[in-house]
């Protein structure tokens, strides 16, 4: 019997950097770095930190997942990446480090979508996944109803915000009750002693007949009330407001979930993303789709965060079926549509000559050349260059000359025994 590949998932559309190693339906490692903390005084994520935060933590966080699992580089049969959504600079970091891991490795690369990642990572907690399923995913900057036929496949759009996420809302509600960002945990917490009907907060396209959210009337329903107490010099009750807006996220949440499986016959649900690690909205979903009879999959909270882990279920199940790898012109596109499982496209720009490029450059490759004492065996000459290189050189052409490859890097390179 042929072992499941082992596929290695890089995820780095926001502020985790995010490497996993799943085999089959297996989670062997999941090694997250969050940058978190460096963006919590500007209240928010800020892209540029965040990218470079990236570049910071990818090695370090690719090394830990290796020796979590036990496995070598060489032991790596595909590698899968984030390439959208998400912010545009954080994905090119990830993109283009999966980029080089798969050339370097010579296996297969799929660039896959975020959202349908957030799906398969269900199947490492709960199996295969159920066809079809609707799912619901929610974090800062998505909340959105998916059909799903086949994850690997064929995701639906039924409904998603209209302006703000609900993790963005949490996050801007948080600030205004002086809680630290991100704002889910804190007023998660908060609310555990307060009263979700003490303020009647409104809900957005609560009964409008569509399958859409808008959490920016409730944002601001909220921000109004607390200043409306502050001006007039009371005291805000910061657990009674958290308990109150938390409900009013959940309940809109999860009534359109339980909608959108009855209006498609569907009787499982997924929730995932960062905000379904929430206690309240994973209390009322378990309520409301056991009343309706639906069966509820939420992974557990470490697995609704961003992670590596989550890329690596997708590429596995894409994978372990065979389907087609993406080119290594894959662009990262922080708009791709949730309906692009796999990207199959390079960019229009660069994506022929990158493919063309690369191509020729891993043709003039020794295949696992052995290193000893820093020395490189012999290639084969190509566009007229001679049929050796110096010391330590990577390639043949004088331009790779220029950073020579030292012993600990060329063995790196070459597969487990």
């Amino acid at each position: 019997m042929t072992a499941s590949p082992l596929v290695l998932g890089i995820e780095t559309s926001c502020d985790e950097t995010g490497i996993g190693l799943v085999r089959g339906r297996e989670l062997l490692a999941d090694a997250v770095a969050s940058s978190v903390g460096e963006h919590a005084r500007f209240g928010g994520v800020v892209p540029e930190v965040a990218s470079r935060a990236h570049l910071e933590a990818m090695i370090p966080a690719f090394d830990r997942a290796l020796a979590t699992a036990g496995a070598r580089p060489g032991d790596i049969d595909a590698v899968a990446v984030t390439a959208g959504p998400g912010l545009a600079g954080a994905l090119l970091v990830g993109v283009a480090a999966a980029k080089a891991y798969a050339l370097a490795l010579g296996k297969p690369l799929y660039g896959v979508n975020h959202l349908a990642a957030h799906i398969a990572v269900d199947q490492l907690e709960h199996g295969a996944l159920p066809s079809p399923a609707v799912a619901l995913l929610v974090s800062g900057g998505h909340s959105s109803l998916l059909l799903v036929p086949d994850v690997a496949t064929e995701v639906i759009p039924l409904g998603a915000t209209i302006d703000d996420a609900a993790g963005e809302a949490y996050d801007k509600v948080a600030r205004v009750l002086g809680l630290p960002f991100p704002g889910g945990p804190p007023i998660d917490k908060a609310a555990r002693d307060g009263d979700p009907a003490a303020i009647a907060f409104p809900r957005g396209k609560y009964r409008d007949g569509t399958l859409d959210f808008s959490f920016a009337g409730l944002k601001t329903a909220v921000a109004r009330w607390v200043e409306a107490r502050q001006a007039a010099g009371e005291p805000v009750p910061v657990a009674d407001v958290a308990a109150s807006f938390q409900e009013a996220v959940a309940d809109v949440l999860t009534r359109k979930a339980v909608q959108a499986c009855r209006a498609h016959g569907v009787r499982d649900l997924i929730v995932g993303g960062g905000v379904a690690a929430n206690s309240r909205l994973r209390a009322l979903a378990a309520s409301r789709c056991d009343d309706a009879g639906i069966r509820l999959r939420v992974p557990r909270p470490g697995l609704c965060t961003d992670n590596g882990a989550m890329v690596a279920a997708l590429g596995a199940e894409i994978a372990g079926r065979g389907l087609p790898p993406s080119p290594l012109g894959l662009p990262a596109d922080s708009s791709l549509p949730v309906t692009e499982v796999v990207v199959r496209w390079a960019d229009a720009d660069s994506g022929d000559r990158y493919d063309h490029g690369i191509a020729r450059i891993a043709a003039r490759q020794p295949q696992h050349a052995p290193v000893k004492g820093g020395q490189t065996g012999a290639v084969a000459a190509g566009d007229g260059e001679q049929a050796s290189r110096p010391s330590g050189a990577v390639g043949t052409s004088p331009a790779l000359w220029a950073r020579p490859m030292d012993a600990e890097l060329a063995a790196w390179s070459r597969p487990a025994p």
